[in-house]
C-alpha cells in the first residue's frame, strides 16, 4: 500500500459514496445478514464443520465490519495489530504510543482482552455498539485479569484523529477463545498490521489469514520484528517474495532491529518509520477513503462465494433430513404392506385361532362335509352360539390376539429399521444418540395396539347391524347372533380373497370357506365380499394412523433440528441482491 493514492472506479465511488446507491447497499447486505443468522446447518455432515465456522466468521465480518462501515463511512480507519505468540505486539503498540497502554506479558497466553487505542476526538465512534457488538465496552487501566468477551477503550493524543489501532489477541493462542477473537478483529479491520519476527515469519499460521486477507482485498502492513542486523537483507528479500507469493505486494514492510527495550519501550528510532506512516494514513482523508474502499469493496465481493458455500451446505442439509424423514416413511409404509399382506395370507387363520375355531364348529366330518347343506352349517352354529357362547368369546380373542401380535410385531420390525437404517445416514446416529426411544415402537403402542384391534371389532359389530337392517336379514342374524356373526366376519377377513372357495389348498382355506358359507347364508354372497372389503380397509385405516403416529416420532426429531427447504434460496437471493446493489 502507498500513500500515492490512483482516482477510484465508479464501483469504487459507489462503495464509498452516500445517497440512494449506499442506501440500497446497506439495506442489501442487512438482508444478506439476516438470511445468514436465520440459517442452520444442524446435521452433522461431512465437512459441515468448516462451514459451520466459515457462517459463524461471515456473520462476525457483517456485524463487525461491513454493515458498520456501509453505515459510518466516515467513521475512523480501525488498524488491527494481529501476529503469532510471542511476536511482540503489545510491546510494538505500546512503543508506537510511547507509553504502556496494552499489557504485555512473559507468561502465555497474552493480550486475552483486546485493547483499542483512539484520539479523544473520536470517541463517540467506539464508545457504543456501532462495531464489535458482541464485546463489552471498558476503561480504565488494563488488568491481568481482563478477559476476551470485552474490549479495553484507550484515550491518547498519542494517536492521530480518523486511526485507531487494536491489538489483539494472538492468532495462534493455546486457549480457543483467544484464536477466535484474533480472527473476528481482523475480520473487523480496515487495514490489517501484522508482526511476525525474523524466527517466525514463515509459521503456516498466519500465512493462512494473510491469504485469506488476499482473497478478500484486506489492506495488509508488515512489520518484521526482532531482526538480526546482519540478517536484515536476507529476511527482508524472502519475506517480500512470500507476500508477492500471495498478491500481497502492496503492502509495506516495516522492520524492527532487535532491540534492548527501554522501560518496556522499543527504541524511538526502530517504530519512526511505522508511526510515521500512520501518522500521514491518519492526516489524508483521501488516504484513508482508500484503504476502507479497498478493504469494504474486497469484504463485498468475498460474500458471493462464502454465501453459496453456505447454501450449497443448506441444500446438504435438507437432502440429508429428506433422507432420515424418507428413511422412516419407507420402513413404516412396507410395515403396513406387511401387515395387509398378513391379513390376506392365512396367516392369522392357523394356530391358536384354528384351534377355537374347531371348538366353534366342529372338526373331522363337518369340514368334509362343509359343501352339504347350509342347514346343518347353520344348525351347528345356532347350537353353539345359544349353547355355549364361551367359546365364541374365546374365537373372538384368539382373533384378537392373532390381529394385535401381527400389528406389533410390523411396527416393531418399522421401528427398528429405521433405525438400522439411520445409522448408515448422515446425521441418523447423530439423533438416535440424543433422543431417547428411537432404537424401539413407543412404550405404549401395545396397549394402543389393543385399543386399536377393540375400536376394529366394533367396526365389525356396527358393520353387522348395518347389513341386518330389513326385516328378513334382521331375523337371521337375531338366529345367529351379532357377536357371533361378528366373530366368523373377523375371520372370513383373513382370507386370501373376499371369496375363497373350497379349492383352495390348506386346512386354513378351509376354515375361511364355512365362515364364508355361514355368512352367505344370512346376507348373500356379493354382501358377504363387501363386508369383507370394509373390514379389511377399516382395519388398515386403523393401523395406518398408529404407524402414522409411530412415524411422527422420527420426523419430530429432524423437524426439531429446523433444517428448512428455502434456506438456501434465501441466500442465494440476498446475495444476488448485494451484487445487484453493489
Amino acid at each position: 500500500m502507498s500513500l500515492d493514492w490512483s482516482e477510484g472506479t465508479r464501483e469504487d465511488e459507489r462503495v464509498s459514496g452516500s445517497g440512494d446507491d449506499s442506501s440500497r447497499l446497506l439495506a442489501a447486505v442487512t438482508r444478506l445478514r439476516d438470511a445468514v443468522d436465520a440459517s442452520s446447518l444442524p446435521i452433522d455432515l461431512p465437512g459441515v464443520d468448516a462451514v459451520r465456522a466459515m457462517r459463524s466468521q461471515l456473520l462476525a465480518q457483517l456485524d463487525d465490519y461491513v454493515i458498520p462501515r456501509l453505515t459510518s463511512l466516515d467513521a475512523p480507519l480501525l488498524a488491527v495489530v494481529g501476529g503469532s505468540t510471542g511476536a511482540g505486539k503489545s510491546t510494538l503498540v505500546n512503543s508506537v504510543v510511547g507509553r504502556e497502554v496494552s499489557l504485555p506479558g512473559v507468561l502465555r497466553p497474552t493480550t486475552r482482552s483486546p485493547v483499542l487505542i483512539h484520539h479523544p476526538d473520536d470517541a463517540r465512534w467506539f464508545a457504543d455498539q456501532r462495531i464489535l457488538p458482541g464485546l463489552a465496552r471498558i476503561t480504565g487501566k488494563h488488568s491481568a485479569s481482563d478477559g476476551p468477551g470485552a474490549v479495553r477503550l484507550v484515550e491518547t493524543d498519542a494517536v492521530a484523529p480518523g486511526l485507531a489501532m487494536l491489538d489483539a489477541p494472538d492468532i495462534d493462542s493455546v486457549v480457543s477463545a483467544n484464536r477466535d477473537l484474533a480472527a473476528q478483529l481482523l475480520a473487523a479491520a480496515d487495514l490489517w498490521i501484522f508482526v511476525t519476527t525474523a524466527a517466525r515469519y514463515a509459521d503456516a499460521v498466519p500465512w493462512e489469514l494473510l491469504r485469506q486477507a488476499s482473497e478478500r482485498g484486506t489492506s495488509v502492513a508488515v512489520v518484521l520484528d526482532r531482526v538480526p542486523p546482519e540478517s536484515l537483507e536476507e529476511i527482508r528479500v524472502h519475506l517480500a517474495g512470500m507476500l508477492r507469493e500471495q498478491r500481497l505486494e502492496q503492502a509495506p514492510i516495516f522492520t524492527v532491529l532487535e532491540s534492548h527495550l527501554d522501560d518496556g519501550l522499543l527504541p524511538a528510532t526502530q517504530t519512526q518509520r511505522l508511526r510515521d506512516w500512520l501518522g500521514a494514513l491518519a492526516s489524508d482523508a483521501q488516504a484513508r477513503a482508500e484503504v476502507v474502499r479497498q478493504t469494504l469493496t474486497g469484504a463485498l465481493a468475498s460474500l458471493d462465494e462464502r454465501t453459496a458455500a453456505l447454501a450449497s451446505a443448506s441444500t446438504d442439509q435438507v437432502e440429508a433430513a429428506d433422507e432420515l424423514v424418507g428413511a422412516a416413511r419407507a420402513a413404516y409404509d412396507d410395515g403396513l404392506t406387511n401387515v395387509k399382506e398378513g391379513m390376506l395370507d392365512g396367516t392369522l387363520l392357523r394356530g391358536e385361532v384354528l384351534a377355537r375355531w374347531q371348538e366353534f364348529v366342529g372338526t373331522g366330518e363337518f369340514f368334509r362335509q362343509v359343501e352339504s347343506t347350509v342347514s346343518r352349517i347353520r344348525d351347528r352354529f345356532t347350537s353353539f352360539v345359544k349353547g355355549e357362547p364361551a367359546r365364541a368369546e374365546h374365537l373372538g380373542e384368539a382373533l384378537q390376539t392373532g390381529v394385535e401380535a401381527l400389528i406389533a410385531n410390523r411396527a416393531e420390525l418399522a421401528a427398528t429399521t429405521t433405525a438400522r437404517t439411520w445409522r448408515s445416514l448422515a446425521g441418523g446416529d447423530q439423533l438416535l444418540s440424543s433422543t431417547d426411544g428411537l432404537m424401539r415402537s413407543s412404550g405404549d403402542v401395545n396397549a394402543r395396539i389393543s385399543r386399536l384391534v377393540r375400536d376394529w371389532q366394533g367396526d365389525i359389530l356396527e358393520m353387522v347391524r348395518h347389513e341386518g337392517r330389513d326385516r328378513r336379514t334382521t331375523a337371521r342374524i337375531m338366529a345367529y347372533g351379532v357377536n357371533g356373526l361378528g366373530v366368523v366376519l373377523m375371520l372370513v377377513t383373513f382370507a386370501s380373497t373376499a371369496g375363497i372357495t373350497g379349492a383352495e389348498v390348506g386346512i386354513a382355506g378351509g376354515t375361511a370357506v364355512v365362515g364364508q358359507k355361514l355368512l352367505e347364508a344370512v346376507f348373500g354372497d356379493q354382501a358377504v365380499r363387501e363386508l369383507a372389503r370394509q373390514a379389511r380397509a377399516k382395519l388398515l385405516d386403523r393401523v395406518r394412523e398408529l404407524y402414522d403416529a409411530e412415524r411422527a416420532r422420527y420426523e419430530a426429531v429432524v423437524g426439531e433440528l429446523g433444517v428448512r427447504a428455502g434456506q438456501a434460496k434465501e441466500l442465494e437471493n440476498a446475495a444476488a441482491e448485494v451484487r445487484s446493489a453493489r
